[in-house]
């Protein structure tokens, strides 16, 4: 009975101790979908994104809520959830993926995975550049998507401002689990 009691103790400070996985729940997203030249700018940010990283599979894990997207403008923010984003029916936006040959170092990654925003899910692939820093891990990385590909719909009227692809950029702190 000590023997299994001595194993199961191991087993479980072995798996805290060594964790694999981190987590942020203070992530950032930030969404661009400004067209050249325009005077306003089509930029939201949220700094309340959720991920998990697991160093072990490579596999990561991006949630935001849309309603956490703050804009230049209280307008722009209203038109964001109401007209374009639908955040009252669609509350989140996330990625499920897998950052490729991850292999512990710092380094620019190839990642793919599943983008899902406005209820639609397409697959993406990107790079990322993870970091290391004080037993902390950050990741960043962007790419460009193409709002039609997702029913985001840009109106005629709107067209001089916000532009048909919108870049998406994270940044990923991630400590421990």
């Amino acid at each position: 009975m000590k023997k299994i009691l001595i194993s199961m103790v191991c087993l479980v400070f072995s798996t805290v101790m060594f964790s694999q996985k981190m987590i942020t729940r203070s992530g950032e997203i930030k969404f661009d979908a400004t067209v050249p030249g325009a005077l306003d700018p089509v930029v939201g940010t949220s700094t309340t994104v959720s991920s998990i990283f697991d160093k072990a599979t490579g596999e990561l894990v991006v949630q935001g809520l849309v309603k956490s997207f703050k804009f230049k403008s209280p307008l722009m923010e209203e038109h964001f959830n109401e007209n374009y984003m639908e955040s009252d029916k669609l509350p989140k936006t996330s990625f499920k993926g897998k950052v490729l040959n991850y292999d512990g170092k710092t380094g620019t990654y190839d990642v793919e995975g599943d983008l899902t925003i406005h209820g639609v899910t397409n697959k993406v692939k990107t790079k990322v550049t993870i970091s290391a820093a004080g037993g902390k891990l950050t990741i960043v990385g962007n790419f460009v998507v193409k709002l039609n590909d997702y029913k985001l719909e840009v109106p005629a009227m709107a067209k001089k401002t916000l532009a048909e692809t919108a870049k998406i950029s994270i940044k990923l702190d991630l400590e421990n689990k």
